[in-house]
C-alpha cells in the first residue's frame, strides 16, 4: 500500500475557540484563516487550556518561545501548528481553493508553501467559478436521485457518468450547475456492465494515459493480475472490490458497472 505523508482532514470549527498566540505578519494570516472558517480566536495560553481548547496556532517571532508554547499547548491536548517550524507541528495549513461549498486544499506537509501555493494558482484559472453553484445543485437533487434510484451503487454510477468528461454535468463546464434539475428528473439508467483491460508497463502513477487514469477512478471491480504495484492502485477508488486475476479466461463484465483487468508487464 502506497504511503501518504499527512492524512488529510477538513475540521470544522464554526463556533470554537481556537488559540492563536503571536503578533505580525506571521500570526495575522492564521487569525483571518480561523476567523473565515468561523471560529472564535482565544490569544491566551491559561485560557486556552482551561477552556479546552483544542487546536493552537504558534506564531512568535522568538524560535524558543515557540518551541515552549508547543510544548505547552500539546501536553493540554491541543493540536498544534508553528508557523514555518514543520518539525514543531501535529498538523500543516494547505493552500486553499475556494469554491463553496467546495473547497480544495493543496498541502506540501510543510516542504514547501510557495510550491501549494503556485499549484492552487494554476487550479484557480483552470476551475470554474461555478463549480460551488453545481455542488449545491447536486446537494437539492439527491431527493429526486434518491427516488429514481434506489440503489447506492445504481445511483452512484449514474452520477459519475454525468460527471464524467463530456458528460451533461461535466465540472469543467461553467453552465453545468444550471442543468442538473432537468438530469436529475429524466436521468438516464445505470450503464449496462462494462469491462476493459489495462496493461501496464510502469510502476510509476505518472506514466498511466489519461483513458488508463479514467479507468481506474471510474472502476468498480479491479481484477488484478500479477504484481500491480501499490501505486497504481492507489489512484483506484478505495471503494473498488479488489480480486486476484490468474489470466485463465476473458474478463465478464458484471451486470452493471465497470470491471477492469490489471495485468503489470513491466518494460525490460
Amino acid at each position: 500500500m502506497s504511503q501518504i505523508a499527512s492524512l488529510p482532514l477538513f475540521h470544522q470549527i464554526a463556533g470554537q475557540q481556537v488559540l492563536v498566540l503571536g503578533d505580525g505578519p506571521a500570526a495575522e494570516p492564521k487569525r483571518r484563516l480561523v476567523e473565515r472558517a468561523g471560529g472564535v480566536v482565544v490569544d491566551d495560553l491559561p485560557r486556552a487550556i482551561d477552556e479546552g481548547v483544542r487546536l493552537a496556532f504558534i506564531a512568535y517571532d522568538d524560535g524558543k518561545a515557540c518551541e515552549v508554547a508547543a510544548v505547552n499547548a500539546r501536553c493540554a491536548g491541543m493540536l498544534v501548528n508553528v508557523v514555518d517550524r514543520p518539525e514543531l507541528c501535529d498538523f500543516t495549513t494547505p493552500s486553499i481553493l475556494d469554491r463553496d461549498p467546495l473547497l480544495i486544499a493543496i498541502g506540501t506537509g510543510g516542504a514547501s508553501a510557495g510550491l501549494a501555493k503556485h499549484v492552487r494558482l494554476r487550479l484557480e484559472r483552470v476551475l470554474p467559478e461555478t463549480l460551488g453553484l453545481l455542488a449545491r445543485a447536486l446537494e437539492a437533487a439527491r431527493p429526486v436521485l434518491r427516488k429514481r434510484f434506489t440503489d447506492g451503487a445504481a445511483r452512484r454510477r449514474v452520477i459519475d457518468a454525468a460527471l464524467a468528461e463530456g458528460g451533461p454535468l461535466d465540472p469543467f463546464d461553467r453552465d453545468a450547475h444550471v442543468r442538473v434539475s432537468d438530469w436529475a428528473e429524466g436521468a438516464a439508467p445505470a450503464r449496462t456492465g462494462q469491462a476493459a483491460e489495462l496493461i501496464l508497463t510502469s510502476a510509476d502513477p505518472e506514466d498511466l494515459t489519461l483513458r488508463q487514469a479514467r479507468l481506474l477512478g471510474e472502476a468498480d471491480v479491479l481484477l488484478i493480475d500479477g504484481p500491480v504495484p501499490s501505486a497504481i492502485l492507489a489512484r483506484a477508488r478505495a471503494d473498488a472490490a479488489r480480486e486476484a486475476w490468474d489470466g485463465a479466461a476473458e474478463p465478464v463484465a458484471g451486470d452493471t458497472g465497470l470491471t477492469v483487468v490489471l495485468r503489470f508487464r513491466p518494460s525490460a
